[in-house]
């Protein structure tokens, strides 16, 4: 059985991205970890008003099964259809990407697998509620043709205001075939009926036969089979009488019909909202104190989300002079980049937390740019709308100041290798090298002078679906248009005229902008040939010299 914690705190809700995570997924920035389940990671993440979502990202090699993705395709389908007040309502999704996600509503409470693990079994009332509101979210998840079939403790999220089922992750249409080659495991021993362990046809009993699994381990802090193997669970399941020994008297008779072996025999949920309702004496509602108050302080602790990303620049402009005198420049002489919601201010040494310092490889903060209009303030402040239509003539301010038109590709050749001609301490590496990333997912390796997956590059230039993105550790400077860009007009730009933002919009082919590591002082020149603005392929040319002194 299951034994409360009372003097443990809960595990922490949100936790820091690491190297291996994306920073942006579909044109969402990930603020942090919410948790890893059998499908994938999970994100923190916000719509662009600010709302918060639950971003959910497919293994890698699952997202390389065509069959996985034909049933992701469809599990995203399915739960389109089901109300939010029962579900984490999708709101978007990319079952096409390289590596597939869902973003839905983000529920501020931990799982029930997680409540029962931390505190312990819940009281009789409570297991009836969640009973209850289980089964109404089941009615609205078998009206839209689907079932579960993985309905487990991890699959329920607790609210303030009653439960949420989620994770779809092998629903699928009550008519559809079986799911075939996959080599997923197709539910959960423990919860799973037994016409389910044996391979043969679900329905929404196997549903009903789940929920009195997950009511047995609510109210006993055990499942109805034991623990042990997962042939033994799988065995018990369809073998042997479930044990509710543990279980209070008063919920046995309801949990021994949901757990029958036939089908048939087992109630309907809008039966089990009946009896649920008739247990609680009438007063079935999810009041203030439906929950025992540990695990309402818990709920209440997890809606303090993390704070919300800076709003990234979205006009394109320097940051003013700076000395350029070592001593004369403390780190607080230089306007701060916008953090990502997910840093924490680095440590000078040692491990920043728990899980250990802060990643180095922060990716540059998603510049949001004007697609079709702006709102100014004119003469007298007055609000003047401003067409700023992609390739309609835009004025811009370039890296200098002053004013550029970001109009057509004007098809002009890449402009010249630069010269190190006098900059003591450089050596040329390589120059001319036509990289092109197909998408988001890849990005350039700038001393190695290739393409490669995101997130695997030394010293990277990343992009998104609007603007190159570097490391925090990488300072920019962009070459007024027109004009080539040498090594030393780097040195002396990034030193006088650093820039905060890339965007695809003021850098048109053509343009010519360079990055140098603060670190090791390398430096590269990147001549822009063709950006996409739909998240499609960019190209460009790089000449790249490394810093010997």
């Amino acid at each position: 059985m299951t034994t409360a914690h009372p003097g443990t705190p809960p595990a922490t809700t949100f936790e820091p991205l690491t190297a291996d995570d994306p920073r942006e997924v579909g044109g969402y920035r990930l603020s942090a970890r919410l948790g890893v389940g059998g499908m994938g990671r999970v994100y923190l993440s916000y719509t662009p008003g600010g709302r918060p979502v639950a971003l959910k990202v497919v293994r890698p090699d699952l997202a390389e099964d065509p069959e996985f993705r034909r049933r992701f395709a469809q599990e995203v389908a399915s739960a389109r259809r089901i109300h939010e007040l029962y579900t984490a309502q999708v709101v978007d999704a990319g079952v096409d990407a390289p590596l597939p996600w869902l973003a839905t509503t983000y529920v501020a409470g931990p799982s029930l697998h997680q409540v029962v693990h931390r505190y312990g079994p819940l009281p009789q009332r409570t297991t009836l509620l969640l009973m209850a509101g289980i089964a109404e979210a089941l009615q609205a998840i078998h009206a839209a043709g689907v079932v579960h079939r993985d309905l487990k403790p991890a699959n329920v999220l607790i609210a303030a205001d009653g439960p949420r089922v989620i994770d779809f992750g092998i629903a699928r249409a009550a008519d559809a075939a079986a799911l075939t080659g996959t080599g997923l495991r197709i539910g959960s021993p423990g919860f799973m009926a037994p016409e389910q362990a044996l391979g043969r046809g679900t329905s929404p009993a196997t549903d009903v036969f789940a929920l009195g699994a997950l009511a047995v381990y609510v109210a006993s802090g055990t499942g109805p089979f034991g623990d042990g193997p997962e042939s033994s669970a799988l065995y018990r399941a369809v073998h042997e009488e479930p044990r509710l020994g543990h279980v209070p008297a008063e919920l046995q008779e309801l949990l021994w019909h949901c757990l029958a072996k036939n089908p048939e025999a087992r109630p309907t949920t809008a039966r089990v909202i009946e009896a649920a309702h008739h247990g609680l004496g009438g007063q079935l509602r999810f009041g203030n104190d439906w929950l025992p108050h540990r695990v309402s302080t818990e709920i209440r602790s997890r809606a303090e989300l993390p704070r919300v990303p800076a709003p990234a620049p979205t006009r394109y402009e320097p940051i003013p002079d700076r000395p350029t005198h070592p001593a004369a420049d403390p780190p607080t002489a230089r306007a701060p980049r916008p953090e990502p919601a997910d840093a924490s201010p680095p440590a000078p040494s040692g491990p920043s937390g728990p899980s250990g310092p802060a990643s180095p490889r922060r990716r540059g903060v998603r510049t949001a740019l004007v697609a079709t209009a702006a709102l100014l303030v004119g003469a007298g402040g007055a609000l003047v709308l401003l067409d700023a239509a992609a390739g309609d003539g835009q004025d811009l301010p370039d890296g200098t100041g002053t004013s550029v038109t970001a109009g057509p590709p004007s098809g002009a050749a890449p402009a010249p290798s630069p010269s190190a001609t006098g900059v003591p301490g450089y050596t040329g590496v390589y120059a001319g090298s036509r990289l092109t990333s197909p998408d988001q997912t890849y990005e350039f390796d700038l001393r190695a002078g290739t393409v490669v997956p995101q997130d695997t590059a030394g010293w990277y230039l990343g992009r998104s679906a609007d603007e190159f993105t570097v490391a925090e550790d990488t300072d920019a400077f962009v070459a007024p248009q027109g004009s080539t860009l040498t090594l030393a007009d780097c040195v002396k730009g990034i030193e006088s005229r650093p820039v905060t933002a890339l965007p695809f919009g003021a850098l048109r082919p053509g343009r010519t902008f360079c990055v140098r590591s603060r670190p090791g002082r390398d430096v590269g020149i990147v001549h822009v040939l063709g950006t996409a603005a739909d998240g499609g392929p960019v190209t460009v040319s790089v000449d790249y010299y490394r810093h010997d002194g």
